[in-house]
């Protein structure tokens, strides 16, 4: 479900599950949802004596050469990551951020008074399938990040479908190479955006992946 125009404030540290955050204190108050955890692979029978050449899990793990945590790349450069959404659908995308545009603040009107003084950027990026497997209607969200990489203090849920509206992937998004393009919405009352920030799981909510300029 897309919510349009929602925006909630909260202090700082408190975790919010909807709504848009403004920091006093310039953190980054909302962490994002964690994706449910992979089961753990089962252990091996200590009774056999030859070791697994491969298991089942070789198939559910990251296709390709992932980024590491912490890796920065410019925009316009292809980043490979590991991809969880919702409980059943697991695989290897691809992400290409091709711009950070930056808006006016008359577009934020449909976020109401609460948004005066806002300055939105529109992040647009290309999607591709690398592992081939059902990402179908998954759908993937990058913070923007100011110079160095530190955080806005304004966190969005909602789009503005006439400058950045946030697609799913398609139904077809199921094989290797598929691919869809979408555009992540944020704002900061500060300073210029200058980085697109991916930071989809625990080991990249620290150390995420960064597209600079």
């Amino acid at each position: 479900m897309t919510y349009k125009g929602r925006i909630v404030f909260a202090v700082a540290l408190t975790t919010l599950g909807l709504g848009l955050t403004a920091c006093n204190d310039g953190e980054d108050s909302a962490t994002t949802q964690e994706s449910p955890s992979a089961s753990a692979p089962a252990s091996p029978d200590p009774s056999s004596e030859s070791p697994s050449a491969g298991t089942d899990d070789d198939a559910a793990a990251p296709a390709g050469d992932v980024a590491a945590p912490g890796t920065e790349v410019k925009i316009g450069d292809r980043a490979v990551l590991p991809f969880t959404y919702g409980t059943d659908k697991k695989g290897t995308i691809a992400v290409t951020v091709t711009a950070i545009e930056k808006g006016a603040e008359a577009d934020m009107a449909a976020f109401g008074d609460k948004a005066k003084g806002m300055t939105p950027y529109y992040i647009r990026m290309k999607v591709e399938n690398v592992g081939g497997t059902d990402l179908s209607y998954a759908s993937l969200k990058l913070r923007g990040k100011l110079e160095g990489g530190g955080p806005t203090g304004v966190i969005l849920i909602g789009d503005l479908p006439d400058k950045c509206d946030s697609e799913s992937a398609p139904r077809d998004f199921t094989t290797k190479g598929a691919s869809f393009e979408t555009c992540s919405l944020s704002a900061t009352k500060t300073d210029p955006i200058a980085a697109a920030s991916f930071e989809e799981g625990d080991a990249y909510r620290d150390s995420p992946v960064l597209w600079t300029s």
